[in-house]
């Protein structure tokens, strides 16, 4: 009686300790400590049942209970080492197994185990294998749809084709994430919150395409959009304008490399609509928000043709006759001129101009949509423009040390938000110098802007608004200065940028 305690002791210690060393280091393999516990409550009553039939003198029923009780600790033993081994060792050695792998083994140890047992405790086990193979041959033959499965799903896991996280599809495109490979199926999740329960044998019988990976790896997903554009806009200048845009600033969740591309792949024509078909290549890091992401790409398509002045798929008959439909051009051009004059007397840089100067300035100015994320001015390129925001919110950046030690680039620091109605660009377009800072839209930015020659024929007449940009220039000067070198900003500093400035507008406009 002492051995049976000291192995009920020893077991019980030993299922609490592995219990909480699992729910510690792999809390999502708490289920083998559900088994642990309800195998030791077995083993633990029937060495209780043989404690109980010796007190009361029945010799037969206390030996058949020391047989089950022998054959439990000999699962529980099993069990608990499994535990340990595929818990907590093998994932502390980062040694990864497929469930069903493990679960063979350790159904292989119990069967070898219970074996051993019968053996110590007298019985052929030679005949208990015999019987066992008999029924598992008569189960095999009634159940073979489920065997099938059964032995598709360990197929699946033995040479590692799907793994749990993998994106695939199959079946007519059907798209999903594999969250886990069961015995008789597999588990995929798919983007619209749904879960389908793919019967392994499925798997197994047709071709699946594993998103996403390449030799063995992950590996951003090659994708493609399309987009049509009226035949009259050269090719060549519409790919450079949208793989321009696509590349000018990161896209979430779009790889950098390879990098966005667009080209041209189809000259077509279908009725009355001629166009050239375009195609965008580009990479996407999580599957999952892969609409989400074509959403993006596509509006940063749209805005950049029209800031180049081209209609994405256009109809050329439609844009004709509205063409040759005078009455139509002049209520547009009424329309459009309207809207900039609104935009500029919002702006108090331009209020004390005249209503004739804001009308020239009004028809100098064209319209520029940016979507979120979009870099509209970029630190060191030169100042052509004066924009003026009309709706939306920027935000400017400047990049500290863009050629720090070792060639590396610099990080962007915050310097300032502006929101519509405001102007920016200024500094550059101003004095010449290169543009000091990105400017990226927040949100979606609608703008106008305003070449350097016709606000120099406002700047020639009108000397007190050179006054007030110089105070605006190095008021924002200081500001990014302050925020790039991380210092205070003093009000001598201020004075001298401001006279520097004034000096710089002068010179650069021969004022």
């Amino acid at each position: 009686m002492t051995s049976e305690l000291v192995w009920l002791i020893g077991l019980l210690l030993g299922v609490a300790v592995a219990s909480a060393l699992i729910a510690r280091l792999r809390p999502d393999h708490r289920h083998r400590i559900r088994r642990l516990f309800a195998m030791y409550a077995l083993y633990a009553v029937a060495t209780g049942l043989v404690f109980a039939f010796d007190a009361l003198g029945k010799p037969s029923w206390g030996n058949a209970c020391a047989t089950a009780a022998a054959v439990m600790q000999g699962l529980l033993l099993v069990s608990l080492t499994a535990a340990i081994v595929f818990s907590i060792a093998l994932p502390r050695a980062r040694v990864s197994l497929p469930a069903i792998a493990s679960d063979l083994i350790v159904g292989l140890a119990s069967v070898a185990a219970t074996l051993v047992v019968l053996s110590q405790q007298g019985l052929d086990a030679t005949n208990a294998l015999v019987s066992g193979a008999v029924v598992s041959a008569v189960l095999a033959i009634s159940l073979q749809s489920t065997l099938g499965n059964i032995l598709g799903g360990v197929a699946l896991q033995l040479d590692g084709s799907i793994t749990e996280g993998d994106w695939i599809a199959w079946d007519n495109n059907k798209l999903g994430r594999v969250r886990e490979v069961r015995w008789r199926h597999t588990v995929v999740e798919t983007r619209e919150f749904s879960t389908i329960i793919v019967p392994n044998a499925v798997l197994l019988a047709t071709s699946i395409t594993i998103l996403g990976k390449r030799d063995g790896n992950p590996a951003p997903q090659r994708l493609a959009i399309t987009f049509f554009v009226d035949f009259r806009y050269p090719p060549a200048l519409v790919t450079r304008i949208v793989t321009e845009a696509l590349r000018a600033a990161p896209l979430e969740n779009v790889a950098s490399e390879p990098p966005p591309q667009a080209i041209c792949t189809d000259l077509a024509r279908e009725a009355a609509r001629e166009f050239i078909a375009y195609t965008v290549k580009y990479s996407i890091l999580e599957i999952f928000d892969e609409e989400v992401t074509a959403g993006r790409i596509r509006g940063r398509i749209y805005t950049a043709l029209r800031r180049a002045g081209i209609s994405p798929s256009a109809t050329p008959q439609l844009v004709f006759s509205e063409m040759t439909d005078e009455e139509m051009s002049r209520k547009r051009a009424a329309r459009d001129a309207g809207q900039r004059l609104a935009t500029l007397r919002q702006v108090h840089l331009f209020k004390m101009l005249t209503e004739e100067e804001l009308q020239k300035l009004a028809a100098a100015m064209n319209q520029a949509l940016y979507v979120p994320g979009e870099l509209i001015t970029r630190q060191g390129a030169d100042g052509h423009w004066l924009y003026v925001l009309a709706s939306g919110r920027v935000e400017v950046r400047t990049n500290v040390d863009p050629d720090g030690p070792g060639g590396e680039p610099g990080y962007p620091v915050y310097v300032a938000n502006i929101e519509a109605p405001d102007f920016f660009g200024e500094t550059a377009l101003m004095t010449g110098e290169p543009r000091s800072a990105d400017v990226i839209a927040k949100t979606d930015v609608e703008c106008f802007r305003l070449p350097k020659d016709a606000f120099a024929a406002v700047l020639v007449g009108r000397p007190e608004v050179t006054e007030e940009l110089s105070e605006r220039l190095a008021r924002r000067r200081i500001e990014l200065i302050a925020a790039r070198d991380g210092v205070q900003p003093s009000s001598a500093r201020a004075r001298s940028e401001r006279e520097r400035i004034v000096g710089a507008i002068r010179g650069f406009f021969g004022l």
